[in-house]
């Protein structure tokens, strides 16, 4: 969307209440910014966090001399006892933060939520940008991760010729095995929660409960789905698939360790890729990975290209890794938890992701 100068803006913050009444013209707002659009853009996420994850939402309005939206930044105020405070756009989501092609406007949501920080007295402010927006305020930023995304084209069997011949054997080697693929949505929780509690368990993190995926579900009734690949009643691969305007997403998805030997995971997201291409997407989005980190060489061998992901900090207390899962002082206590019994951290993970950025 090409936006000309405003003559005049004002800014305001909306919570709660107020964010409720101004949310169909702010999620007109972001429709209207660009295509393809992903659905992680959509306010709505805000109810989502609130309601499964208790966290508080602001929305930071600017508005044209006409009362027409001409900016908006979404924020999730965190509140917890073990971490700390922080404002961030937001939770979960790989890519957020403000909405405006205009610096001017642009510059003066960062002052709002700025300011917003400092009287939350949070930690730090942090806006998950894909390009750098400059401003004095924010005085820090991590770039260590990158988007990975690729073209669809416009048919599943362009699709399927496109891949490497490495690809396509990998993909046909966990047919063999015989799984199965289910499309569902509540109905399929237990078994895809089952699949992300074991692996994050295995990877050392604690991870969300159903209810959040409920919620995001609930929120999105036609355009967020749960993908299940099955070894006869077992679950063997799990993913949720966001499908926006062009671009689907799956910000969530594992495989379990004892399935890697039969390209499990790879039959996986062949059925997620199909899936987006039958759906006529233009685009589908892997998440973020560490440049030549082990899943940045699982999704470029699909063909997806790495993009930038800048998240943008205003730091008021401590510093911008501290509560970074990479961080040293994390390590003792993630091999702590990858021994700890899965239904353990399923209980203990609800109660601390929510306080994790």
């Amino acid at each position: 969307m090409t936006m000309s100068p405003p003559t005049k803006f004002t800014t305001v913050v909306h919570h709660r209440a107020a964010l409720a009444e101004r949310l169909p013209a702010l999620t007109q707002f972001v429709r209207s910014t660009k295509e393809p659009l992903a659905l992680s853009s959509d306010p709505a996420w805000l109810n989502v966090l609130h309601t499964a994850l208790g966290h508080e939402p602001f929305a930071v309005e600017a508005n044209g001399p006409d009362g027409r939206t001409v900016g908006f930044l979404p924020l999730a105020y965190l509140d917890t006892f073990l971490f700390g405070k922080f404002l961030v756009s937001l939770p979960y989501l790989n890519t957020n933060g403000v909405v405006a092609s205009h610096p001017a406007v642009q510059a003066e949501l960062i002052d709002r939520a700025v300011a917003l920080a400092e009287e939350l007295n949070v930690r730090y402010l942090e806006l998950r940008h894909e390009k750098e927006l400059p401003h004095p305020a924010l005085d820090g930023r991590m770039t260590k991760k990158v988007h990975m995304r690729m073209s669809l084209p416009a048919d599943a069997d362009k699709l399927w010729k496109g891949f490497d011949p490495k690809v396509r054997n990998q993909v046909r080697k966990g047919e063999k095995f015989g799984f199965t693929i289910e499309w569902g949505r509540e109905e399929l929780l237990p078994a895809f929660s089952d699949v992300m509690s074991r692996n994050m368990r295995d990877l050392g993190s604690p991870f969300y409960d159903t209810n959040f995926f409920r919620e995001v579900l609930s929120a999105f009734p036609d355009r967020a789905e749960l993908c299940l690949l099955c070894d006869g009643d077992k679950p063997a691969a799990a993913a949720l698939l966001l499908h926006g305007w062009g671009v689907t997403e799956v910000p969530s998805a594992s495989s379990l360790r004892e399935y890697n030997p039969s390209n499990a995971n790879m039959l996986m997201y062949w059925h997620l890729l199909k899936r987006a291409a039958d759906r006529g997407q233009r685009v589908f989005d892997f998440g973020r990975s560490t440049i030549d980190g082990p899943t940045y060489k699982f999704k470029k061998q699909w063909g997806a290209q790495q993009y930038p992901a800048v998240w943008q900090y205003h730091v008021i207390r401590g510093t911008v890794g501290e509560m970074r899962p990479d961080n040293p002082a994390y390590s003792r206590a993630i091999r702590l938890w990858q021994r700890l019994p899965v239904a353990l951290t399923r209980f203990l993970g609800a109660r601390l992701v929510r306080g994790i950025p």
